[in-house]
């Protein structure tokens, strides 16, 4: 189905990992951020989606075939979530040229749909493990039931087909994301290493010895592109994860191992990173200056307190591909080494030692 394809948040995490795909695939990429940084093969769309007649503007000349929605901004609050990326996702959609509505929309949330938002994650009743798409919303405001019902009417009103997809906690690599564990958890490593100090386990006992898994960039991009061009997907909401499971008190070790540490043993109470990393920004522009770093600072490279809510949960997290799979989308990704393939390409880019 190669096209013109409008990637949004397209400087991220899962924008780039996605752009870089379609342009792999022979598809035209757009890519929209605040401020586009310049790559071959993405033409660059400067827009703040929170400013409808900014956002109208900038995508008068593009008529994409297909949207992906890659992109949010935390705020103080679930409320603020809530009406400032419901605002993004529709001043998005309403400010695309019509009637040349692009023909599939997707948009990428994540296991806070069964989790809850950061408020209340991993509290109340929450549906079974594994997660699976029939276990509906939860009776909790949520920002990402409000990108989706932004998405849903305005497929309505402009006849385009829809997907949505809920990665667990996506690997990959963005300067300056503010949900990035593989990055946040090299850069720790990076420093327990220069300064001799214990590689703990950031998180709960739950984490620790209970079954999880994880969704590769890459992986995401794939499972993108493929429901984009598959009609049997359209007008559905996915789960899409690596395909492993692992336990933590394994992964921490084969991390450990890279890394050339040894994995502090786990004393069954929690190390948050937010604690450990909160006076290592000197420290780590002292090791960015010592080995030629790209990114002296710190705070563009790790997010603590993401890592922290993720490897602090106080329940096992596993999610469940069937439906993907039934419709066949059968790629697969081992998670050890997707990080390893991400800090390769860290140290490759000068971003850790």
């Amino acid at each position: 189905m190669a096209g013109s394809a409008l990637v949004v948040g397209a400087s991220g995490i899962v924008g780039s990992a996605t752009a870089t795909l379609l342009i792999e695939a022979g598809w035209t990429v757009h890519g929209l951020a605040r401020r586009p940084t310049a790559r071959p093969g993405v033409l660059p769309v400067a827009a703040d989606l929170q400013d409808a007649d900014a956002t109208r503007a900038a995508l008068s000349g593009v008529a994409p075939d297909a949207v992906f929605i890659t992109t949010w901004l935390r705020q103080d609050s679930e409320a603020e979530n809530i009406r400032v990326n419901a605002a993004m996702v529709r001043n998005l959609l309403d400010g695309l040229a019509k009637p040349a509505a692009p023909r599939h929309v997707a948009l990428v949330t994540g296991l806070k749909h069964y989790l809850g938002p950061f408020e209340a994650y991993g509290k109340g009743a929450l549906p079974q493990t594994p997660f699976r798409e029939e276990q509906g919303r939860l009776d909790v405001e949520n920002f990402y039931y409000a990108q989706e019902d932004e998405v849903f009417a305005a497929a309505e009103r402009d006849g385009f087909s829809w997907s949505v997809h809920r990665p667990h906690t996506v690997i990959g690599k963005a300067v300056g994301n503010a949900m990035n564990m593989g990055t946040t958890l090299a850069v720790y490593a990076t420093l327990c290493r220069e300064t001799d100090r214990p590689f703990y386990f950031p998180g709960s006992t739950a984490q620790w010895a209970g079954l999880t898994d994880m969704t590769d960039a890459r992986q995401l991009a794939r499972h993108l592109l493929w429901a984009a061009e598959t009609e049997a997907a359209h007008d559905q909401a996915f789960n899409i994860v690596n395909g492993d499971v692992f336990r933590w008190q394994w992964m921490w070790s084969r991390i450990a191992d890279w890394f050339g540490l040894e994995a502090a043993p786990f004393t069954g109470h929690s190390h948050p990173l937010a604690e450990q990393m909160a006076d290592d920004g000197p420290v780590w522009r002292e090791t960015a200056a010592r080995h030629g770093l790209a990114e002296p600072d710190l705070t563009r490279l790790s997010s603590p307190w993401h890592t922290d809510a993720d490897l602090g949960r106080p329940i096992e997290v596993v999610t469940d591909m069937s439906k993907s799979r039934r419709l066949g989308f059968t790629a697969y990704q081992p998670t050890d080494d997707a990080f390893f393939a991400l800090f390769d390409s860290l140290r490759a880019d000068r971003l850790i030692p």
